[in-house]
């Protein structure tokens, strides 16, 4: 006799979608209680003119908003660390998470440290270690995601490198999760090719793995399997016309949608990513670009009806072989490096890398058990450009 799955699942936030949308950014921030908040983003956006348009709809609205912009594009420790001081000394009352990944990441983070006495490392992403945290020293959130690539948006997690181990480790919290999200794709028409590339892949990467995971949750694969097909229509597209508003919503779309799918799990792809880009500082979605179909080849005994599926939805004749032609055909045409050469990754560190993957956090929802045998033949296939 067979039983009903049982699985534990959850939705993200309020989002406010459109071109345009920035606008509402002080109404918005007003909703969730914010008087003084404190704008985080990289030091790259916090020279944009689009930030201190942002700065100024908040003081329009009549808020008092500072910024801190100290992080990395990897955001470390100590960079939180900074900003959670920045925070209580500015007297602030809530976070504007805003920028790609890094910004994201860092501000939700800082938005959680700002009330905790604990460290930043005992709210790591392992069993209930989350429930250690005060949530009532959790700050309001609100984000504005300005790529379309990490989904950090609608995710109740940032990703923090630990400069002592030279990991990147996963801090988590429910109450993370932003409690207004504003996703206006004109604010990633200014994008570089390279980051737009990078961070379309990215989303590719979080889709893809969720929907390969083997945890149940189809919910989560069909959410998955659009964001992949959103992605496979406009990420060639906004590359070439970055203009393209349209394309760019449907790209910040799959970039959300990847990051409520991936509850599912992600995989090796992430895996291996991990420690490639704390040791190596490499854009993390370009990285998982090129573990993309690496991983692919290795997990096809596990997943290839699945693939077979997914390309019949997608059009793709030929299903696994198809699927893996339109991946290898994307990256050629976006100018993603083949092997790890192009980021500029040897192979000294590949023991070390190998060891580091399989205590990644996402190394669990791989399809196949990801062993060190496992994640040191896909290093190395990703260095040969052997498939």
């Amino acid at each position: 006799m067979t039983t009903t799955p049982s699985a534990n699942w959850n939705y993200p936030t309020t989002i406010r979608f459109g071109a345009g949308r920035i606008a509402e950014l002080g109404k918005s921030a007003a909703l969730l209680g914010m008087k003084r908040p404190l704008l985080v983003t990289d030091p790259g956006l916090a020279r944009l003119p689009m930030t201190a348009s942002a700065l100024e709809i908040l003081r329009q609205a009549g808020l008092e908003p500072d910024i801190f912009s100290d992080i990395k594009a990897n955001p470390t420790g100590a960079n939180v660390e900074a900003g959670v001081a920045a925070y209580r000394s500015g007297g602030h009352d809530g976070v504007i998470a805003f920028g790609g990944g890094s910004g994201l990441d860092a501000g939700k983070v800082i938005a959680f440290m700002s009330g905790q006495t604990r460290p930043m490392w005992d709210f790591e992403d392992v069993g209930d270690w989350w429930t250690r945290a005060d949530p009532d020293g959790i700050a309001p959130i609100l984000a504005v995601p300005t790529t379309a690539g990490t989904g950090s948006e609608v995710g109740r997690a940032g990703v923090i490198t630990n400069e002592t181990t030279h990991t990147k480790k996963v801090i988590f919290h429910p109450k993370m999760l932003p409690g207004i999200v504003i996703c206006d794709p004109e604010l990633t028409v200014g994008m570089p090719r390279y980051f737009t590339v990078g961070t379309g892949m990215d989303a590719l990467a979080h889709c893809l793995e969720a929907y390969s995971s083997t945890f149940y949750h189809p919910m989560g694969d069909g959410i998955a399997v659009e964001g992949i097909r959103l992605v496979l229509e406009n990420l060639q597209r906004v590359a070439d016309v970055p203009d393209d508003l349209v394309a760019r919503g449907h790209m910040m779309s799959a970039a959300a949608m990847g990051a409520v799918a991936f509850q599912k799990g992600l995989g090796a792809i992430h895996a291996l990513s991990h420690p490639v880009g704390a040791l190596y500082d490499t854009h993390h979605g370009m990285t998982n670009a090129v573990f993309m179909p690496y991983v692919l080849a290795f997990n096809r005994s596990a997943i290839e009806g699945k693939i077979d599926r997914l390309a019949g939805y997608l059009g793709i004749s030929g299903g696994f072989d198809g699927f893996m032609k339109v991946v290898l055909d994307l990256r050629a045409a976006l100018d993603v490096p083949h092997t790890l050469e192009g980021l500029k990754v040897d192979g000294a560190k590949s023991k070390l890398i190998a060891e580091m993957a399989i205590v990644d956090p996402t190394a669990g929802g791989n399809p196949l058990e990801l062993t060190l045998e496992g994640a040191s033949a896909i290093f190395a296939d990703a260095l040969s450009g052997r498939l």
